[in-house]
């Protein structure tokens, strides 16, 4: 008997045989791997050779005007109608990193797609296929000089990786809205979507606010930093050999924590800030001056989340900063999680001037 699973990128129903587990899709040629046959996968695995269509994620209409040398995809999701996994920060995460990035960065308004439950225009719901052709328009027409922001508050996880790529075993991924029916985003496919295109000149940033994001974009290197802020670089390339970096250009990744932690919501800081922690502590860096340097922010970050009680002492309260400030009490203990930075490539952090 045929069994019906949704194509990994493009969602076309695709007819399984009995007993296999490896589908490719004949309008897109992604591969989608389910890892039960009798249990149809909610997060099928990429092939590790995908690449995106380049006729695959149209973006709605036409782009924005100031399609240009600054653009960016803010995606803030709370998942509010799922009774056991609602976050309440990362909305607000999305307008402050739209704030940030407009009034510190000089981006243009209209070169910035945000996907939030509270849009009203229904292409800028963060689905699973409304982040791919996000994605999709932030690469579009690329070219040296241009400066990319991926931005996403929500949910992270991870899932059994089948081809060894990973040391650990395991892919990293972040969930859209519907997850519960279309699967989630894993790190392999944000790879190809956004870090393997990027060419020469270009530059990405990425700002990940959920758990388990440590490699979220799975970027060759790591920077692991210890508690006395001495830094090394790990060399996260998979064993297999595919090239997981650019085509050039130059990919640098903030997350919430390692692979194995868990990032803290709004709900471990509900007396001190109204965002993620993550998000919160890197706004901080750059609002107090703090964002000098890959290694100073990240020294930054490190430092806001292990000390809780910092972000209500001390420095001025700018605009952006009220925005994320909402208690006068601190939360004591500090947090567990630890901010990572990775890379394509490998540079001194501590002298690397930050940009976007």
């Amino acid at each position: 008997m045929l069994m019906l699973v949704n194509c990994s990128h493009c969602e076309t129903p695709l007819q399984l045989r009995p007993g296999a587990r490896i589908i490719r899709c004949a309008l897109c040629h992604a591969v989608t791997h389910v890892a039960d046959p009798r249990l149809p996968s909610l997060a099928p695995v990429p092939y590790r050779g995908y690449a995106p269509s380049p006729t695959h994620g149209v973006p709605w209409g036409p782009p924005p005007a100031a399609h240009g040398r600054k653009r960016a995809v803010i995606c803030g999701i709370s998942y509010r109608y799922s009774r056991s996994l609602e976050l309440r920060g990362c909305i607000n995460d999305a307008k402050c990193m739209k704030y940030l990035l407009i009034n510190r960065f000089r981006f243009p308004e209209s070169s910035i797609i945000m996907l939030t439950e509270e849009a009203t225009d229904p292409y800028k719901i963060p689905t699973k296929k409304n982040i791919r052709i996000a994605l999709n328009w932030l690469m579009q027409g690329c070219r040296p000089g241009d400066s990319l922001v991926f931005h996403f508050s929500g949910h992270g996880s991870q899932q059994p990786n089948y081809f060894g790529d990973e040391a650990d075993g395991l892919d990293e991924t972040l969930f859209p809205l519907d997850f519960e029916t279309k699967g989630v985003l894993v790190d392999d496919e944000i790879n190809a979507s956004i870090v393997r295109p990027l060419p020469r000149g270009a530059k990405l940033h990425a700002i990940i606010d959920a758990c388990h994001s440590g490699t979220a974009l799975d970027l060759p290197f790591l920077c692991r930093m210890d508690r006395n802020e001495r830094y090394h670089w790990e060399d996260h390339r998979p064993r297999s050999g595919v090239w997981k970096g650019t085509n050039g250009g130059e990919a640098i990744s903030f997350s919430a924590c390692d692979d194995h932690q868990m990032s803290a919501d709004t709900a471990a800081l509900s007396k001190i800030t109204s965002t993620g922690a993550m998000t919160f502590s890197f706004i901080k860096a750059i609002e107090w001056g703090h964002g000098t340097t890959y290694g100073s922010i990240l020294k930054s970050m490190r430092r806001t989340i292990r000390s809780t009680g910092d972000a209500m002492s001390g420095g001025p309260v700018t605009t952006l900063m009220s925005m994320l400030l909402t208690g006068g009490s601190s939360v004591g203990g500090g947090l567990t999680q630890e901010p990572q930075l990775t890379a394509g490539d490998m540079f001194d952090v501590n002298m690397k001037p930050f940009s976007l």
